[in-house]
């Protein structure tokens, strides 16, 4: 059994109010994740963690209709919310909560997604152990701890006493991942029968699957192998361009490329959307059908590759300062061992592949979207310098760039994870009979999605002076309402502690002013 090195264990919850009997949000506008436009303002009645009714009570710019209103007694909580937004809780598809590598205690990386009103996150490959995620997974499902909602998908092979290397250790594999009850797999790559087997086998027992097509097995098996194996998601892109080749079947690696040499990974990466064929032309065409027919997901991580095109942007940050703990800062510097350290002479002509990259790269996704394909949300932060939860909003700003409505924006973050999930009967909408899952500020995030990041985003008040306004106020999950600035304080702390144990502080690399 692989022997895992895990991080702090989450802390028992003392805070957040609730669930409550009944409880009325009282004159929000709602967005409710579906795609549909905003209305309000409305109220909003939750029983203990179910959404019971959603009442339209007046018209903008009028005095609400108190007769319309659903009433209170005594045993009601009520939260008057004039003016507010209210969204469904997000959901991050591509979650790590942190390894020891980074340092990271399980409170702050689950703070710092509920400040953001992440509510539930799929943790792609249980990097702490699956036992360890599936133990906070049943105390978050409790509420006895304060997290998002957690499925585990285990990292493929996890746990195996040999290497997998045909169907029937595949078949076996998977089996036994459903028995120790994992919500799915993550898959990386291996051997065309295996990946056949393992994929189409638990799609077969009821469980999904998400995969890096990481470029050590991508050139036998791409994201067109996958979707027609039965595979819920894509991760990233690596896998969509080689499945594109219309003039090669090889990446064009540079010839002294090695895949332990992350800067030769993630740069010549950054070359490959202008090796596929290009946009709209027969063969993209054909990709994309077959892959919308298969009902396939896209989930892009678009954030987690933003360094690439602009690493001063993503090295400077304005949160890192205050909220990104010194192990973690230590973990981004430029390394030959961290996994997406590669920064050895990165330079401006890598940044501008990498724009092309992401233009090309975006072009699919949007006319994907467009098409009536599914496309996600998630941020694989803790790498590249992207924080949890922060990192999330950029993914958001980065879907926006890509094309999108900020309503599909929204939809992608909410009903479309949770369709991808097989959890949209229960979250991802507000809908009556769905859980109480919501964010809740005092900005209109439509326009300018900004307002969701916890340090919320600058305006100039009457006196001429610089003001920050939004971050999101109350975080909703299971019918219990968290303070999201109080945890973000808490996050705050934490960073503070390890701070003055450690002596540390931030300075950027090679500069120490």
């Amino acid at each position: 059994m692989t022997a895992f090195s895990q991080i702090m264990p989450s802390p028992d919850r003392n805070e957040g109010e609730g669930p409550y009997d009944r409880l009325i949000l009282r004159g929000v506008t709602l967005i409710d994740g579906t795609g549909a436009p905003p209305i309000g303002p409305v109220d909003i009645v939750v029983e203990k963690n179910r959404i019971a009714q959603i009442q339209v009570v007046g018209y903008p710019g009028l005095p609400i209709n108190e007769n319309r209103r659903p009433k209170a007694d005594e045993n009601t909580k009520v939260y008057d919310l004039e003016g507010h937004y209210l969204l469904p809780g997000l959901i991050d598809m591509h979650a790590h909560i942190g390894g020891s590598g980074q340092g990271t205690p399980a409170e702050y990386v689950f703070k710092l997604w509920m400040a953001h009103g992440i509510t539930t996150i799929r943790d792609p490959s249980a990097g702490n152990g699956l036992n360890w995620v599936l133990d906070h997974k049943k105390k978050s499902l409790a509420n006895q701890i304060t997290a998002p909602r957690i499925l585990a998908y285990t990292a493929f092979g996890m746990g195996a006493k040999e290497a997998i290397i045909n169907a029937e250790q595949a078949k076996a594999w998977v089996n036994d991942n459903k028995a120790k009850g994992a919500d799915g797999i993550k898959f990386f790559g291996a051997n065309p029968e295996v990946m056949q087997a393992a994929i189409s086998e638990n799609k077969r027992i009821g469980l999904r699957s998400a995969m890096h097509h990481q470029q050590m097995d991508v050139a036998r098996w791409n994201v067109l192998n996958s979707a027609r194996a039965g595979l819920t998601s894509m991760e990233h892109w690596y896998g969509l361009p080689e499945a594109l080749f219309q003039d090669r079947t090889i990446q064009d690696f540079r010839l002294d490329y090695n895949y332990q040499n992350e800067q030769h990974r993630f740069g010549e990466a950054g070359k490959l959307w202008k090796q596929a064929a290009p946009p709209y032309s027969e063969h993209w065409n054909k990709v994309m059908t077959e892959l919308l027919e298969l009902d396939f997901t896209l989930d892009p991580t678009f954030n987690i590759y933003e360094a690439n095109r602009d690493l001063m942007r993503a090295r400077t940050q304005e949160w890192h300062e205050v909220y990104t703990l010194p192990s973690l800062w230590r973990f981004y510097a430029p390394s030959r061992q961290s996994h997406g350290s590669y920064w050895f002479d990165w330079t401006t002509e890598e940044e501008v592949q990498w724009k092309e990259n992401y233009r090309l790269w975006m072009t699919f996704v949007n006319e994907y979207k467009n098409r009536g394909g599914r496309v996600t949300a998630g941020s694989d932060s803790g790498f590249i310098y992207q924080l949890y939860g922060f990192a999330y909003i950029r993914e958001l700003e980065l879907l926006r760039e890509a094309g999108f409505h900020p309503l599909e924006v929204i939809r992608s973050a909410t009903l479309y994870g949770a369709q991808a999930l097989g959890m949209e009967k229960e979250i991802g909408s507000v809908e009556v009979g769905k859980l109480a899952d919501f964010l809740i500020l005092e900005e209109n995030p439509l326009q300018n999605l900004k307002v969701l990041y916890g340090t919320g985003t600058i305006r100039i008040n009457e006196n001429n002076e610089p003001v920050r306004v939004g971050g999101v106020k109350y975080t909703v999950k299971d019918g219990i309402v968290y303070d999201a600035k109080k945890m973000l304080d808490d996050v705050k702390t934490i960073v503070d502690q390890h701070k003055a144990r450690e002596n540390a502080r931030l300075t950027q690399p090679g500069l120490d002013w």
